[in-house]
């Protein structure tokens, strides 16, 4: 996918200064959905920026804390010992996401990267130590999907935001909202019916 968006890989810190001097890739910088860990070069391509405001607003909404940024894009010679010889961290195209300790947290956001990956929008891989989603985003059909989402949007009503209660479930939301089961799980990326109080889903509008 490097190849088919025809992106140079990165060889040293001064040349991911030029890019980002030159707009190819755009400082990302950490926000109120989200936040950065020990990113050594905060840049990476457009649509992962979109990516991430996105992702992390969503993610919030779902499980309440911020979602957390630990790698972007990494010149060739500052890559770690372990790295693969195919990574794509330094064509600016890749992130890597913390796992959160939270169980609920982890199902939700496996759903939506599984999701993702397979209408062909990306490739995520969970990796361990430490723990974390590596992210590979393939800019150019990911952004077909969001301008896809934004058309639909433009004539649609919005999502509401509901605050999960004790003795909740997503039958009872559901039936409350005048919606299904599976829309529901839909639109929050649910591979299934857990939820918990607290916690701030969405529900799309009745039909």
């Amino acid at each position: 996918m490097a190849s088919v968006h025809d992106y140079t890989y990165i060889e040293t810190p001064d040349r991911v200064r030029f890019f980002a001097d030159r707009g190819w890739i755009v400082p990302i910088k950490a926000g109120r959905n989200h936040s950065l860990h020990a990113v050594s070069f905060p840049y990476a391509r457009p649509e992962v920026q979109v990516f991430i405001e996105r992702l992390s607003r969503q993610y919030r909404n779902a499980c309440d804390e911020q979602l957390v940024v630990t790698s972007l894009t990494r010149p060739q010679n500052r890559q770690p010992r372990n790295a693969s010889d195919r990574t794509v961290h330094p064509t600016g195209m890749a992130l890597d996401l913390r796992s959160s300790w939270d169980r609920n947290c982890r199902d939700w956001l496996e759903g939506v990267l599984l999701s993702l990956e397979r209408g062909g929008i990306l490739e995520a891989t969970l990796e361990r130590n430490p723990r974390h989603y590596h992210v590979a985003l393939f800019p150019q059909p990911y952004a077909s999907y969001v301008a896809s989402l934004e058309a639909r949007g433009l004539s649609a009503p919005e999502n509401t935001e509901y605050l999960v209660r004790s003795g909740d479930s997503l039958w009872k939301i559901a039936r409350q909202h005048g919606v299904s089961v599976d829309e529901i799980r839909d639109v929050n990326g649910f591979r299934n019916d857990r939820i918990f109080p607290g916690q701030l889903i969405e529900v799309p509008p009745e039909n």
